[in-house]
């Protein structure tokens, strides 16, 4: 009997399902893309039963691609977007759309929440700034806002968790998800139910916490009529995508780091001891006993996705990074800030916005491309120099997600940060992490060490280019600047 493992990435484009054996191969993948919903300025969000419609869709091309037995599945991870709020009644029924991570709506709760609690008493609890893309302030939107689903919700969940429950009929939250709940107690990795009560949130919503390798559930009869897998499948609980994708990326021992190249942007550096700084997010790794420090932006490779989809929809991705390349560095003195969705660490403003600066006659839809790659790679440096501030050591990073497909923008960031980065198998990385998950979960792996060992192996190797390191210190500054000049203006 041969032995395979599946990962589920729930992300915010699309979901992605990878089959692997258990050398990390790839024996097979599908993806499929659903909509994000914009219905006011600030707030976007998804149906979580398109996740499961795109999830049992991408299920059954895989096995059909793979022509495998089902049953040879030893084992499932499930990976997902953070900060979700999935509201679900007592049938599990979802009551309302979700707001997703980039979702800002939860401004007013979030000056609820600190009346009720002073901010470093919160901090001193989830080593997080309280903040309106988090879960818990559109916990209290619903019942501000949307009070029949507030009364109705039995749960509240996130999106991995969301589909574990449809596999397997059982409610769970894995503890790397927990940061953007600001009543999770982030040292202790358990939920601090008086802090709950004090923020007016009914602690019973909150499901049972488990270790995201820890075996939750087994693939119902119902499930696998849906999707094509062997009931009686087992589901580990699974975990946050950005510290999957890092697991995935080789990043499972302190002083490692992962730099995010998938519709949001940043960074993962793992730690083996609780350190929190409220300039950055911190969370737990999917590996007991480790922590992510975290930069966070919302101006990733979905910046470059926004620019296509606008100015070049003819373009793919590739033809995209090709002209980038025919632009100098620096791209003629044209900026870009990446503040897509407002911005996140290290500079916590919902009301930025993106910007182009520095255009004129003389410049091509060349440099604006280029321009986005180095100004999500500033920001990149920005997360990374408050990162050293906190007194975290920063070596070699193992870049990850559809961004790190691209030569040139792979060496921008390289360049701009002065980091080596390294490339492993960047497109599956995050489902690779899912996976490697379940093969804990169920013993195919003796450990996350050899789990790794046994699965990631660096293709690419990007070194700094010292030739470069005076123009982008003088664009970083000029980054740096301009958003400086226009935070009031952003208001």
């Amino acid at each position: 009997m041969n032995t395979y493992l599946l990962g589920i990435d729930v992300g915010t484009s699309a979901c992605k399902v990878a089959l692997f054996r258990t050398s990390g191969q790839v024996a097979a993948q599908e993806m499929c893309v659903y909509p994000v919903f914009y219905p006011k300025a600030g707030w976007a969000e998804q149906n979580p039963e398109d996740w499961w419609v795109g999830v049992c869709t991408s299920l059954r091309a895989v096995l059909r691609q793979s022509g495998i037995d089902p049953a040879d599945i030893s084992a499932i991870g499930v990976d997902g977007q953070s900060w979700s709020a999935v509201a679900v009644d007592a049938a599990g029924s979802v009551l309302c759309n979700t707001p997703i991570w980039t979702d800002t709506r939860a401004r007013d709760e979030c000056e609820q929440i600190r009346a009720r609690i002073q901010d470093a008493a919160l901090f001193a609890v989830c080593g997080n700034p309280i903040q309106p893309s988090y879960t818990l302030p559109k916990i209290l939107w619903y019942q501000n806002h949307m009070p029949d689903v507030y009364r109705q919700a039995e749960y509240i969940l996130q999106s991995n968790s969301f589909i574990v429950m449809r596999l397997t009929g059982e409610v769970t939250q894995d503890r790397s998800q927990g940061y953007g709940l600001c009543c999770y107690d982030m040292k202790h990795g358990r939920w601090d139910m008086a802090v709950a009560k004090e923020l007016g949130v009914r602690p019973e919503l909150l499901p049972p916490l488990f270790d995201c390798h820890q075996v939750v559930g087994r693939v119902t009869d119902a499930a696998a009529k849906l999707t094509g897998l062997a009931a009686g499948t087992p589901v580990v609980a699974g975990g946050l995508d950005a510290a999957c994708g890092t697991l995935g990326a080789g990043v499972c021992s302190a002083g490692e780091a992962q730099e995010q190249g998938g519709q949001a942007g940043g960074m993962s550096l793992c730690i083996d001891h609780y350190a929190a700084d409220p300039r950055l997010i911190l969370s737990a790794h999917v590996i007991p006993g480790h922590w992510l420090l975290q930069g966070g932006t919302t101006g990733g490779g979905g910046a470059l996705k926004w620019l296509r989809e606008q100015i070049c929809p003819e373009l793919s991705f590739t033809q995209m990074s090709d002209l980038a390349d025919t632009v100098p560095a620096g791209s003629d003195d044209v900026l870009f800030l990446p503040y897509m969705a407002g911005e996140r660490s290290p500079i916590w403003n919902p009301d930025a916005c993106g910007v182009f600066f520095g255009l004129s006659y003389a410049k091509t839809r060349a440099h604006m491309i280029r321009a986005v790659m180095e100004g999500v790679g500033y920001a990149l440096r920005h997360n990374l120099e408050v990162a050293r501030a906190a007194g975290t050591q920063v070596g070699t990073l193992r870049a990850m997600g559809g961004s790190a497909n691209s030569l040139v923008w792979t060496q921008i960031k390289a360049d701009i940060t002065g980091q080596t980065i390294e490339v492993p198998a960047s497109d599956t990385a995050t489902t690779l992490g899912a996976a490697i998950l379940a093969g804990v979960g169920v013993g195919v792996f003796e450990s996350f060490a050899s789990a790794v060992a046994q699965t990631v192996a660096v293709r690419r190797l990007h070194q700094p280019n010292s030739a470069r390191r005076s123009i982008y210190a003088q664009g970083y500054m000029k980054y740096r600047d301009l958003y400086e000049r226009l935070a009031a203006m952003m208001a």
